[in-house]
């Protein structure tokens, strides 16, 4: 991508984890003054919540934090998006293994595990905190902000931020 580059955060359902990134990374890029750079969206393997607002729980962590998910709506991943971003970053490894499964001979973006950018965390996946209780959202934001912290610098030190 000329000009802007593109980065997708995928999860299952697109209600917890990656609108979690989104709202993290896009809050990232805007304080290191590059929103106008960086494209950044988010989706889900699963239709099962296409059109829903993010989790209530999700939404409710992020705000102690300072970050909005309230004009975040669920979408499904669709086979363009490969055209669309630089960085498709899933949030585990099956839903990386759904992405990869569809992935065009031609894409020649990253598509890798979000955690991949950041190994300091020591972690290769996000956990799904949907079935779990209050500290599952914290975690989840602990790691999405180390690992976008993580991504923000590679995309400044390779020029495309």
């Amino acid at each position: 991508m000329s000009g802007e580059t593109g980065v997708l955060f995928v999860c299952l359902g697109n209600i917890c984890r990656s609108p979690t990134a989104d709202a993290v990374f896009r809050e990232q890029v805007a304080r290191a003054g590059l929103a106008d750079r960086v494209h950044i969206d988010s989706c889900g393997t699963a239709g099962y919540h296409v059109g829903e607002p993010p989790d209530a729980r999700a939404t409710a962590a992020a705000a102690r934090r300072g970050y909005d998910l309230s004009p975040l709506r669920a979408r499904q991943f669709d086979p363009a998006d490969f055209k669309r971003f630089d960085y498709i970053l899933a949030m585990d490894e099956s839903n990386l293994a759904h992405l990869e499964a569809r992935r065009p001979a031609d894409y020649r973006g990253r598509l890798d595990l979000f955690l991949a950018l950041a190994p300091a965390l020591g972690r290769r996946e996000v956990p799904d905190p949907y079935y779990g209780g209050e500290r599952g959202f914290e975690e989840v934001l602990d790691l999405v902000e180390g690992a976008g912290e993580a991504l923000l610098a590679e995309l400044i030190g390779a020029g495309r931020g």
